[in-house]
C-alpha cells in the first residue's frame, strides 16, 4: 500500500507517538478512501479528523486536527488511521480504484445535468447543509461584490455568542469557533479578488478589532486564535498591496494598531510595509509615532515603536532620546545607552553616560550590576585601573557580597594594590561583625575561606557564629591540619541526618561520616570510630537504603 508498513509509521511519529497510537486503533472510525488519500475520524480526548496523504514512492504524510497534530506532528491518531489501513492492505488497490471511479461517476454525472437539473440539487443540498449555504451566500457575495453582504457574513463567523456558554467559549467548543472564525480570512481575500481592494482593507482591519473582542472570553490554550490574527495581517498587507491605499491613512492605522494591545494578536509590523509606504509614508509613521510617543514617553508599546523606527533609520541620537526621556533609577537605561552608543562606534558618549549612570543611582547597592561590570571593563580597556579599583571598591562598600569582594579583589590585583585594599575591606566586614550584623559576619567567613585564610576564618566562625554550610567546608578544608575541630564540626552536623530519611539525607550523612572516619584516623583513634558506626547502625538498622549505602562505602563498625 504504497510501501506504508509499521516500520515507516513508527519513523514518521516517533516512538512514543507509534506506542500510543496503538491504544486507539478501535477508535478508528468512518474510514473514507481517496485516490491519495484516506480519511477518518479517532475518538480520543474529543473526536479528531485525520487524513494519510498517500504520494506514491515518497513518504506518507499526514494531517489531524489534535493540538499535537496541528503544529505539524504525525500523531498518535494517524498512526491509529494507517495501522487501520494496514490491516486492509489486501483491499485497499480495489478501494482506492472504486474512489477514481466515483470521482469519475460524478463528474461525468454533473456535467450530464442540466441548468435547472443542477441549480434544483444544489439548492437541495443547501437545505440540507446550513454551512454549505453560507459558503455559497459568502461566494455570491463576493461575486457580486455585495461587501454590506460580506461584511454581515464575516460578523456572523466571528460572533462568539453560539459557542459561548455563560458568556465563556470554554476549550471543548474553542476548536469549533476557531475553525469558523478563520473562514473570514478567506472572506477578506474573496473581496480583494474581485477587484474590490479598498473595501477589503476596511473588512480586515474591522474583523481584527472584531476576532480581539472575541479571543478575550475564549479558551484558546492551543494558540488557534494567534494563527487566525496571523491570517488576518496578512491578508491586510496584501489588500494594501492591491489597493494602494491612502499612506498616510494606512501609517496612521499602522500607529495606531501598533500602539494597541490587539497588536499582540496580530504581530503586524509596521516596517513590514515600508516599501509599500515608501519616503512619504514612513516619514508620516515616523512623525505619528513621535506624536504617540510625546503624550505617553513611558509607555512600552510607543517607546519600543519609536526605537525601532529610529534603528531603521540608524537615528541613534533618537533612539537616545528616547531612553533618556524614561530613565530607570537604578541605571540600566544608561546602559542601554551606553551600549548603543557604542555599537555606533561613540565610545566617548558611551561611557559618559555609563558614569552618568553611576553617579545618578542614588544607592549602589541597587544598581544594575551589569552597569558596575560595564564601566569596569572600559576602564580596563582604557588602561585606567585605579578608576577600577575605585568603582569596584564603592560597589562594595554599598554591597557587601562575596562576588562584590571578589570583584574588588581581581581590580586590585590588576592594580598591584591589592593588600591594602583587603585589609580596607576587612576592616568593613569586621566592623559589621562587631556590630552583630549577620550578613555581615557571615561574608567575613566567606571572604577568608576564599582567601584561603582558613585560620581567620576559624576564629571569626568561632567567635561570631557561621552558617552550617560555612562550618562544613571549614572542617573538609581544616581536616589535615585541626583534626580534632573538623571531627566535632561532623559529629554535630550527623545529628540531624541521623532523624531524616529518604536517599538525600542518607548519602548526606554517609559524606559525614566518611569525613567522621578519616578525623579518626588521623587522630589516630580507629576504634572510637567502630564503636560510633556500630551503634549508628543499630540505631538506624530500619534504614534499608541507608545500611546499604554504608555498605557501599565500607562503613560497616563492627
Amino acid at each position: 500500500m504504497d510501501g506504508l508498513t509499521e516500520a515507516k509509521l513508527r519513523a514518521l511519529a516517533g516512538e512514543r507517538s507509534f506506542e500510543r497510537g496503538l491504544a486507539y486503533v478501535d477508535e478508528v472510525s468512518g474510514v473514507e478512501f481517496g485516490d491519495g488519500w484516506i480519511r477518518a475520524s479517532v475518538r480520543g480526548t474529543e473526536r479528531y479528523e485525520v487524513e494519510l496523504l498517500l504520494r506514491g514512492r515518497r513518504k506518507p504524510a499526514g494531517a489531524c486536527d489534535c493540538p499535537y497534530g496541528q503544529e505539524g506532528n504525525f500523531c498518535k491518531h494517524l498512526v491509529a488511521l494507517g495501522l487501520t489501513v494496514i490491516a486492509q492492505d489486501a483491499d485497499l488497490p480495489r478501494r482506492r480504484k472504486a474512489a477514481r471511479d466515483r470521482t469519475r461517476g460524478l463528474d461525468a454525472w454533473l456535467t450530464g445535468m442540466s441548468r435547472d437539473d443542477l441549480l434544483a440539487l444544489v439548492r437541495e443540498e443547501m437545505a440540507e447543509d446550513r454551512n454549505l449555504r453560507k459558503r455559497l451566500e459568502l461566494r455570491a457575495a463576493s461575486a457580486r461584490g455585495d461587501v454590506a453582504g460580506i461584511r454581515s457574513r464575516i460578523r456572523e463567523l466571528l460572533d462568539s455568542g453560539p459557542f459561548a456558554r455563560y458568556g465563556y467559549v470554554e476549550y471543548a467548543d474553542a476548536h469549533a469557533y476557531a475553525d469558523q472564525a478563520a473562514q473570514a480570512v478567506d472572506a477578506i481575500r474573496s473581496v480583494t479578488a474581485s477587484g474590490r481592494a479598498a473595501d477589503s482593507i476596511a473588512l480586515a482591519r474591522e474583523a481584527i478589532g472584531m476576532l480581539a473582542a472575541a479571543v478575550e472570553s475564549v479558551d484558546d490554550s492551543d494558540g488557534r486564535f494567534g494563527e487566525i490574527g496571523a491570517g488576518l495581517a496578512a491578508a491586510h498587507h496584501e489588500t494594501c498591496r492591491a489597493a494602494g491605499p491612502d499612506l498616510v491613512e494606512l501609517a496612521h492605522w499602522l500607529v495606531t494598531h501598533a500602539l494597541d494591545d490587539v497588536a499582540d494578536l496580530t504581530d503586524i509590523d509596521p516596517l513590514d510595509y515600508e516599501d509599500l509606504l515608501g519616503e512619504q509614508g514612513m516619514a508620516a509613521l515616523r512623525r505619528y509615532a513621535v506624536e504617540a510617543w510625546q503624550t505617553n514617553r513611558t509607555g512600552w508599546a510607543e517607546k519600543h515603536l519609536m526605537q525601532r523606527l529610529a534603528k531603521s533609520g540608524r537615528d541613534i541620537d533618537t533612539v537616545i532620546a528616547v531612553h533618556a526621556a524614561d530613565l530607570a533609577p537604578n541605571g540600566h537605561t544608561h546602559l542601554l545607552i551606553a551600549r548603543e552608543l557604542d555599537a555606533a562606534g561613540r565610545p566617548v558618549e558611551a561611557l559618559e553616560w555609563a558614569e552618568r549612570g553611576i553617579r545618578e543611582t542614588e544607592d549602589l547597592a541597587t544598581v544594575d550590576t551589569a552597569l558596575i561590570d560595564h564601566l569596569a571593563d572600559r576602564y580596563t580597556r582604557t588602561d585606567r585601573p585605579a578608576d577600577t579599583v575605585t568603582l569596584r571598591r564603592d560597589h562594595f562598600a554599598a554591597r557587601r557580597t562575596l562576588l562584590t569582594y571578589q570583584q574588588l579583589r581581581a581590580a586590585a590585583i590588576a592594580a598591584a594594590c591589592w593588600p591594602t585594599e583587603r585589609e580596607k575591606a576587612l576592616a568593613r566586614l569586621r566592623d559589621d561583625a562587631a556590630r552583630a550584623d549577620t550578613r555581615g559576619d557571615r561574608v567575613l567567613v566567606d571572604v577568608l575561606l576564599d582567601d584561603k585564610d582558613i585560620d581567620a576564618a576559624w576564629r571569626t566562625a568561632d567567635e561570631h557564629g557561621a552558617h552550617d554550610g560555612q562550618w562544613l567546608t571549614l572542617a573538609d578544608r581544616s581536616r589535615p591540619t585541626r583534626p580534632a575541630d573538623a571531627l566535632a564540626v561532623y559529629l554535630r552536623l550527623a545529628a540531624r541526618p541521623t532523624r531524616e530519611t529518604g536517599n538525600r539525607a542518607y548519602e548526606q550523612l554517609v559524606s559525614l561520616l566518611l569525613g567522621i572516619r578519616d578525623g579518626h584516623r588521623r587522630l589516630s583513634t580507629p576504634d572510637d570510630f567502630t564503636a560510633y558506626v556500630t551503634d549508628l547502625r543499630a540505631a538506624q538498622k530500619r534504614k534499608r537504603n541507608l545500611m546499604r549505602l554504608m555498605d557501599d562505602h565500607g562503613l560497616s563498625g563492627a
